[in-house]
C-alpha cells in the first residue's frame, strides 16, 4: 500500500483515472486534508483484504495461492520438457510429504496394546480417542478441502504437517486419558490438512485421463507411510511406548522444511500454461461467490459423488478396522508377536499399494476414467479375503500375512479410485471440495470401525467384529454397482451458469 498527497485540484481528475484503469482491480480511497487529499491506491483484491483483516490478513498471506510467475513459457518444446520434470517433482514430492503425515497418525495403534497395559485404557476408551480423531479429521479435511481448493499447497501441507508433529510430542509427554483424548483429536484436525493440498496439486499438474494412475501411484504414500511407520513403531513400542510418539515426530519436522523447498502450487505458478483441456476451469479470474456456486452445482448437486462418498463409510470401515485394530486382531485371534504383527501391517499396506496403481491402471487403459466400475469388483473381492482370513484355520504367519495383504490389495483400491471419481466429477477448481465430502463420510465410519468395533468385541468376541465387517463391504459394494452409471469426468459439461 503506498501513501500520495495530491493537491486538491487534481483530485477529480486522479480518481476518475484511477478508480477505471483498466485490467487492474484498483480503488483510491481520497479524504480530505485542508488543501490536499490522501489517496490510497490498493493495486489488488488480496491488499484490499489484508487491509481489512489486519492481523489475520497477515496471518493468512503465506496460504495465498502463488501467482503467477513473470515469464510464462509459451513454446511447446520448452513446455513440453518443463511439464515432465516438475510432474515427477509434485508426485515424488507429495509422496513423501503426505507418507509422513502417516509416522504422525498411524503410529497410535501400535502403541495400544502398550497403553492398555502400562496406564489402564480399556479398548473402548482406546476406540473412542480413534473415533474422535477420526469423525474430526473427516470434518477437518472437508472444511480444509474448500480452503485449499484456494490456498498456496506448499505453505499448506507443510503447515499442516508441522503442527501434526507438534501434537504427537505433546501426546508423548501425558498420560491422562482426557488430556491424552483431546490431543489426538487436535491432531485429527490438523490431519485433514494434508491431502487437500495433494488434491489441488494433482488436478492441477495432471490431466483428467492420466488422473486414475497418477493417483494410484500417489495413493502409495498412504502404503509406504503407514507401512513405515508400523515397522518403525513396532520396534519402539518394546523399547517405550512414548518412543513411537517422539520419533515419528522429529521425522516429520525434518520433512516440513523438504516440502518447502521442492513443492510448487500450480503450473502457472512457475511459468507453465494450464493443463490441456483444463483450461476453461481455472479459477485464476474467479471470485469467491463464482466459486461457491460452482461447488454447490457441481459437487452438493452431483447424486455420484453423494454415492461414492457413502460407499465410502463402508471402505474405510474395513480399511481402519484391519489398521488400526490390527496389531489386537492378530495377537488375540492369532496369536502373533507385536514385533511380528507390525512387518504383518506393513505386508497389509505394501499390497494396497498394489491394488491401489492396479485399479487406477485398469481404470485409465480400459474404462475411459469411470473409477467406480473397478470399485464393484475389488470391494466384492475385499469381503471374500476378510471372510477368508476369519474362518480359515491358519497355522502359519506366513500364510495369515497373505490373507491380511489380500484385503489390503482389494480394499485400498476403491480407496483411492472413489477419490478420483469425485476429483474428476467436480474437476480442479473444486477436487478437494468434493473428496473432503468423500472423507466426511469416510472418517465418520470410525464410529464403526473405532468405538464401535472396540464396544462390540469387548462384549461379545471378535466373531461378531468380522461378521459387521463382512456386512460392510457387502453394502459398499451394492453403492458402487448405483455409481456404475457415472460419467468419466465433468470437464466437457457447460459450466457458464457457474460463471453467471
Amino acid at each position: 500500500m503506498r501513501m500520495i498527497r495530491i493537491p486538491l485540484s487534481l483530485h477529480t481528475t486522479l480518481r476518475h483515472r484511477m478508480t477505471h484503469e483498466a485490467g487492474s482491480a484498483l480503488v483510491v480511497y481520497v479524504l480530505p486534508w485542508r488543501r490536499y487529499r490522501l489517496a490510497f491506491a490498493m493495486t489488488n483484491e488480496s491488499s484490499i483484504a489484508a487491509a481489512q483483516k489486519g492481523f489475520l490478513g497477515r496471518l493468512l498471506k503465506p496460504f495465498r495461492p502463488a501467482p503467477p510467475a513473470a515469464v510464462q513459457l509459451t513454446d511447446p518444446q520448452e513446455v513440453a520438457p518443463k511439464y515432465r520434470y516438475w510432474q515427477k517433482r509434485v508426485l515424488l514430492s507429495s509422496i513423501i510429504g503426505y507418507a509422513t503425515f502417516y509416522f504422525v497418525r498411524a503410529n497410535l495403534p501400535l502403541a495400544m496394546p502398550f497403553m492398555e497395559h502400562n496406564l489402564g485404557i480399556q479398548k473402548q476408551q482406546l476406540g473412542l480417542f480413534l473415533t474422535l480423531h477420526g469423525l474430526l479429521y473427516g470434518i477437518s479435511k472437508f472444511a480444509n478441502g474448500f480452503l485449499g481448493d484456494r490456498a498456496n499447497a506448499r505453505a499448506f501441507m507443510a503447515f499442516g504437517l508441522g503442527a501434526s508433529a507438534l501434537m504427537n510430542v505433546l501426546f508423548g509427554f501425558n498420560s491422562a486419558v482426557v488430556t491424552l483424548g483431546l490431543i489426538w483429536m487436535a491432531n485429527g484436525w490438523f490431519q485433514g490438512m494434508g491431502f487437500p493440498p495433494c488434491a489441488r496439486l494433482l488436478t492441477n499438474w495432471f490431466s483428467p485421463k492420466q488422473l486414475a494412475s497418477r493417483m494410484s501411484i500417489w495413493n502409495t504414500s498412504h502404503q509406504i507411510g503407514g507401512g513405515l511407520v508400523a515397522a518403525l513403531c513396532g520396534y519402539l513400542v518394546v523399547i517405550n511406548w512414548r518412543l513411537a510418539f517422539f520419533v515419528p515426530a522429529a521425522i516429520a519436522f525434518a520433512i516440513v522444511i523438504f516440502i518447502w523447498f521442492t513443492l510448487p502450487d500450480t503450473p502457472p505458478s512457475v511459468g507453465l500454461p494450464e493443463v490441456s483441456g483444463t483450461e476453461s476451469h481455472s479459477q485464476k479470474h474467479e471470485s469467491s461467490a463464482e466459486f461457491r456456486r460452482f461447488v454447490i452445482d457441481r459437487v452438493f448437486r452431483n447424486k455420484y459423488i453423494w454415492i461414492v462418498s457413502l460407499a465410502n463409510f463402508f471402505v474405510y470401515t474395513i480399511r481402519y478396522a484391519v489398521f488400526n485394530w490390527g496389531p489386537t486382531i492378530l495377537g488375540e485371534t492369532k496369536h502373533v508377536k507385536i514385533t511380528h504383527a507390525g512387518w504383518m501391517l506393513a505386508a497389509f499396506e505394501v499390497s494396497g499399494a498394489l491394488g491401489a496403481i492396479s485399479g487406477g491402471w485398469i481404470t485409465d487403459r480400459y474404462l475411459g476414467g469411470r473409477a467406480a466400475r473397478v470399485c464393484v469388483v475389488y470391494m466384492a473381492l475385499a469381503g471374500v479375503a476378510l471372510f477368508a482370513f476369519w474362518k480359515l484355520p491358519l497355522q502359519s504367519e506366513l500364510m495369515t500375512t497373505g490373507l491380511l495383504g489380500a484385503a489390503g490389495f482389494f480394499v485400498y483400491g476403491p480407496q483411492c479410485l472413489l477419490a478420483v471419481a469425485a476429483a474428476n466429477l467436480a474437476t480442479k477448481r473444486a477436487a478437494a471440495t468434493a473428496i473432503g465430502l468423500t472423507s466426511i463420510f469416510g472418517y465418520a465410519s470410525t464410529v464403526l470401525s473405532g468405538w464401535g468395533l472396540g464396544a462390540l468385541v469387548q462384549r461379545y468376541d471378535w466373531n461378531v467384529g468380522f461378521a459387521g465387517l463382512i456386512i460392510a463391504a457387502g453394502i459398499g459394494t451394492l453403492l458402487f454397482i448405483l455409481a456404475w452409471p457415472a460419467k468419466a469426468d465433468g470437464y466437457g459439461d457447460d459450466i457458464s451458469e457457474a460463471r453467471a
